[in-house]
């Protein structure tokens, strides 16, 4: 392979880590608390993903539509359930703690009712490869590169151009200069998490598409890389 081929493949999945960071760092930006369990909301929708296709024999794509929205949906009731109770009178550490809980709860859960034993789910991503400058590119990597893309762009403009997205910038400038200027602090936060967690989804179904395996753990690993990524980019 050449250093063309792994130069794209490397932007390919750092691009799929990317939108996995930026749910990390746009919830420490505006609730300014760690979502450990972010990760495992990748794992959440690849497991939506496996029952819609596998079990319901639905359309890939409808299996992602509905990926997508029960995993923003699930960000904003672990946000409700788990997260707000402790967001203005616990300590960091608990909310630490509380985030690792989570992520090791839905872990758990996966594991119960999924088992253990890694499930083999072939890609659902069937586009053709192609030849650019004598370097084959696969159909997988250009798609993960448009739909990253797309994403990143759409979140801009969310964020720069809309009533919620500019009410995220005031809560993250300054939450209680933000409140007493009308916005609802509660609900801005509600939606950073469901935009994330929405992220998450679509980075989960790029991931399996590239390994082509489920296991319960599926989100751990690319959340803590995602996670030094956000760091390392400037979380927040």
């Amino acid at each position: 392979m050449s250093f063309i081929s792994y130069l794209i493949n490397g932007i390919s999945l750092g691009s799929v880590y990317a939108i996995i960071a930026l749910g990390y760092t746009m919830v420490y930006g505006i609730a300014k608390m760690l979502n450990f369990a972010h990760g495992d909301v990748i794992m959440v929708g690849a497991y939506i993903v496996l029952t819609c296709v596998t079990g319901a024999g639905l359309n890939p794509i409808v299996a992602i539509i509905i990926a997508t929205i029960a995993c923003t949906i699930f960000g904003v009731v672990i946000e409700g359930v788990a997260y707000r109770p402790l967001r203005n009178a616990a300590s960091p550490l608990a909310v630490l703690i509380t985030a690792i809980g989570v992520s090791y709860l839905l872990q758990n859960l996966a594991l119960l009712i999924f088992k253990a034993t890694p499930i083999p789910f072939a890609s659902i991503i069937k586009v053709p490869s192609i030849k650019i400058g004598g370097v084959h590119v696969s159909g997988l990597t250009i798609v993960t590169l448009i739909v990253t893309t797309i994403s990143m762009i759409l979140l801009t403009l969310f964020i720069n151009k809309t009533k919620a997205g500019r009410a995220m910038r005031a809560v993250s400038e300054d939450k209680g200069a933000a409140e007493l200027m009308g916005v609802n602090v509660n609900q801005t936060i509600s939606i950073t998490f469901a935009v994330g967690s929405a992220l998450a989804a679509v980075a989960g179904v790029l991931f399996i598409a590239q390994y082509e395996t489920l296991l319960p753990t599926l989100g751990a690993l690319p959340g803590i890389k995602a996670f030094v990524a956000a760091v390392l980019g400037g979380i927040g």
